[in-house]
């Protein structure tokens, strides 16, 4: 379901970037979106990983500087079927992890020291597993194409709405379509930004349910974001907001209507999903 749920997010996502092509110059503006977004997802395949792992100041590690972390990365592989992706560890006492890259051959896995000083084992294996789905799903290049579409969406609006202020349409356009185009260049970027946040989450939904398969500890996983969230607020993240999806808890907190523009679903739902899990396998009654 949730797979579904993002090809459709993705396909209205697409439609939103063809309808701004249109509006800066029709058939020719449609084909400029097109060739613009391939320039930006290939970017963004190629480079985010490099990108990520730089803003975060982390060092990779191996067996002999961290075996049980190690060994808890490399058991989870073996059970979900992926490589062994490059370790680090992040200096920071921000409790978070995320993975990145391109591809389960290209993928690299964050932990920051916030993390493993505050979770127990079973908790920094849920974690972990819940990163290692993201990357067996792929989840990191769809992320990544659902924020360079986005990102382009607002790009292209940016120059449609210059070319309506500085006189770039016809007398024709402006009479027969200049609200349309007014319209289109106020809705579309927050139609791409809400867009985005859908597919960011329905991807954490993802990622927490085949975590908890691989892992065979839901519960693990549930202490963990209750804890991580938790702590989270006392923390003062130097996070982009651009960057915010890739954690497992969202660094950047805000109630109230901020939630419908957060790129994590709530922990609470997150927690109660994991619970159904735990009890369809015997791990919890409640």
């Amino acid at each position: 379901m949730n797979t579904f749920k993002t090809g459709m997010l993705m396909f209205a996502m697409t439609g939103l970037l063809i309808m701004v092509g249109g509006l800066i110059g029709k058939s020719n503006g449609v084909i400029f979106a097109f060739v613009f977004a391939m320039v930006m997802n290939g970017v963004g395949y190629w480079f985010s990983d490099k990108i990520a792992l730089g803003m975060s100041g982390a060092r990779p590690v191996d067996e002999s500087e961290a075996p049980e972390l190690y060994g808890i990365v490399q058991r989870l592989c073996v059970q979900a079927q992926i490589p062994m992706p490059k370790l680090y560890i992040a200096p920071s006492e921000m409790p978070n992890a995320f993975a990145t890259g391109r591809d389960p051959e290209h993928a690299a896995v964050v932990v920051y020291e916030g993390l493993l000083r505050i979770l127990g084992h079973d908790e920094v294996e849920g974690v972990l597993a819940h990163e290692l789905s993201h990357v067996k799903n792929r989840d990191i290049l769809i992320s990544s194409v659902a924020a360079t579409l986005a990102g382009a969406v607002m790009m292209l609006s940016n120059i449609a709405k210059f070319g309506l202020i500085f006189g770039g349409y016809s007398d024709r356009d402006r009479e027969g379509g200049g609200l349309g185009v007014l319209v289109g260049i106020i809705v579309a970027p927050i139609a791409a930004m809400l867009i985005q946040l859908a597919v960011s989450r329905s991807r954490e939904y993802q990622a927490d349910a085949t975590g908890a398969q691989i892992s065979g500890k839901p519960l693990g996983l549930a202490n963990a974001l209750m804890r991580l969230d938790n702590a989270s607020q006392y923390v003062q993240a130097n996070v982009s907001p651009s960057s915010a999806h890739m954690y497992i808890v969202n660094p950047l907190h805000g109630g109230g209507l901020a939630g419908l523009f957060s790129t994590h679903p709530p922990i609470a739902e997150r927690v109660d999903r994991l619970k159904a899990i735990a009890r369809d396998m015997g791990q919890y009654t409640a």
